[in-house]
């Protein structure tokens, strides 16, 4: 474990409940990127695997907890789509 390393997680983390809060708020995908979110997944889902196989400890909670809250973001992101393609059907 390395203390830039809990500090890089934690700041990341820090950005995403913000984010998520940004797209229930707006219900929309304005400004948002499935592209990045995706790649930030994956991030943190190769983060995670690396501290099961070589380096176990406590800071993979924090990999798991922020890759959930991309995972959120990402459906916020679904949800939004489809209500846009949904008003732009019905005006």
């Amino acid at each position: 474990m390395s203390i830039f390393e809990v500090i890089m997680l934690l700041c990341f983390g820090s950005a995403w409940p913000v984010s998520i809060y940004k797209s229930i708020k707006s219900k929309t995908t304005g400004g948002k990127s499935l592209f990045f979110l995706i790649i930030i997944a994956i991030g943190y889902v190769s983060g995670t695997i690396h501290k099961i196989l070589f380096s176990k400890d406590w800071v993979m909670f924090l990999y798991i907890l922020n890759f959930c809250m991309v995972a959120f973001d990402i459906l916020l992101y679904f949800r939004n789509k489809k209500r846009e393609n949904v008003d732009l059907v019905s005006t």
